[in-house]
């Protein structure tokens, strides 16, 4: 396994809408343990191949506190359950060093298939479902910061762009 570079705000690859996955066969398992890898490597709880700048469906997720049960989700598909929406703070790997309040639906149903191909549905609530519907919109080409004001997005789009040319 290995860990895969992140792309970070405002890179306009994250814009890209991932493809289907048609065939699950041995590249893709590998990316979904690169993903896992690239996730906790970078203390994460979610990560999508969009954010690797690999433009397929499939989303990792762990959110145990012991970081031992990850969640593989291939094509995934959701459906709000309860429009009801719950507020929490979210981050992004990314984003890197940014938390920012962001709504959504607090129930929500995950229809995927797992590395063998199999269909599988759950029904995701609390911080999983938070994680998932974040992960998904990755792979729609959405990122948390779309979620917020035109202004604070901005001001996270300056700092990250200046911390990126004093890396360089």
């Amino acid at each position: 396994m290995a860990v895969l570079k992140i792309l970070i705000f405002p890179d306009q690859r994250l814009r890209t809408i991932a493809k289907e996955i048609l065939v699950i066969d041995d590249e893709i398992k590998a990316l979904a343990g690169n993903l896992l890898e690239t996730m906790y490597e970078g203390k994460g709880i979610g990560l999508s191949a969009t954010q690797a700048n690999i433009h397929k469906r499939i989303l990792v997720v762990d959110v145990s506190d012991e970081k031992d049960s990850p969640l593989i989700l291939i094509n995934p598909k959701i459906e709000v359950l309860n429009e009801e929406e719950e507020v929490s703070s979210e981050g992004c790997l990314s984003v890197p060093g940014f938390f920012e309040e962001v709504s959504r639906p607090s129930e929500i149903n995950i229809t995927a298939l797992n590395l063998e191909g199999e269909k599988f549905t759950i029904v995701a609530t609390g911080l999983l479902a938070v994680a998932v519907q974040h992960e998904m919109d990755h792979l729609d080409g959405k990122i948390f910061v779309d979620f917020l004001s035109n202004l604070k997005r901005q001001r996270i789009k300056k700092k990250l762009l200046k911390i990126s040319k004093v890396a360089v």
